[in-house]
């Protein structure tokens, strides 16, 4: 039998992201320990708790009953066979055995429910958790968008690579930092508008690269190959990517309507989450202006030393 071990009152931290302070709280120490080295990977700065009201709370719980999900609310499925349900200022997800609900108060409060203790590796901690602190941010003029993101040398636009898992994201961003490219993150950034401008910043430090038989090498490059990384950067160009599966990748320009369609789909709280779809959509329409889109058929050509550099310095 699992035994869960439990304080007597919740322990609290406090963290950082764009100027926004969050606090996470939790009775349980197995479980704020996990969580812990979950944002230990991610670029959060962790600061000394304050007097100051934060602008974010979140709550994790485990093995606690789960609340009952109201009748009034739509219903959608995403991606990773879960259930959300919005409306009247709240949001729930329901994922496996676990919950989030978003309560629009101020402070912002997220609730995530583990119906058990996941264990360190288990995709399902990172995945609803990662829900509940994008989930907030959005309340803040912060849009996750699943996409890599480097910059070139002496340049101060960055380079947005949106794609699917499985998509050569990792491998391509990996290539272009190892040719002297500045980095954001690998997988996951954060858009919000900046004097009328669309700015990216990276949300894991981490880079999750595919090693074959569906297993991922997990490091910090920076750390790691002494890389360098960046904490933010105005993107001027979107790559769409695919794999194709052939000896040599083929680049196509796409038009601005093109690259807007193919942003909403890989960012789809833009119209599920209706509360902050507006303001979400601005957002991507100021990012579809302000870049240049392609699309790009990677193939093994780009895992040559400095080909990957060489073909989007073209750009």
């Amino acid at each position: 039998m699992q035994v869960n071990q439990v304080d007597d009152r919740p322990a609290s931290q406090a963290f950082t992201v764009a100027g926004r302070l969050l606090f996470t709280e939790s009775l349980n120490v197995q479980l704020r320990r996990l969580i812990e080295l979950l944002f230990a990977g991610w670029q959060l700065t962790t600061v000394p708790l304050t007097d100051r009201t934060p602008d974010i709370r979140i709550n994790f719980f485990c093995g606690d009953r789960q609340p009952d999900i109201p009748d009034n609310l739509n219903q959608f499925e995403v991606a990773g066979g879960g259930q959300c349900y919005t409306g009247g200022g709240e949001l729930y997800l329901a994922l496996q055995d676990s919950l989030v609900h978003l309560k629009e108060t101020r402070p912002l409060v997220v609730d995530v429910w583990f119906a058990e203790l996941p264990g360190s590796n288990d995709p399902l901690l990172a995945t609803a958790t990662s829900f509940a602190v994008c989930a907030a941010l959005r309340r803040f003029g912060m849009f996750d968008l699943h996409s890599a993101g480097v910059v070139a040398p002496g340049s101060e636009k960055g380079v947005l690579i949106v794609g699917r898992s499985g998509s050569g994201k990792s491998t391509l961003a990996l290539q272009l930092a190892l040719a002297g490219w500045a980095y954001l993150s690998d997988d996951e950034l954060l858009l919000s508008l900046v004097d009328g401008e669309v700015e990216a910043r990276g949300f894991r430090r981490f880079f999750a690269v595919n090693t074959g038989l569906e297993l991922k090498h997990c490091f910090e490059p920076d750390v790691s190959l002494g890389l360098k990384r960046t904490s933010h950067a105005f993107p001027g160009i979107v790559l769409f990517t695919n794999l194709n599966n052939e000896a040599k990748s083929e680049m196509r320009k796409l038009t601005q309507a093109e690259g807007m369609m193919r942003l909403i789909r890989a960012c789809p709280w833009a119209t599920y989450d209706t509360s902050i779809a507006s303001a979400n959509l601005v957002v991507l329409s100021v990012l579809a202006r302000q870049s240049v889109a392609f699309e790009l058929l990677a193939a093994r050509d780009l895992l040559q030393p400095g080909y990957a550099a060489e073909l989007l310095s073209e750009l």
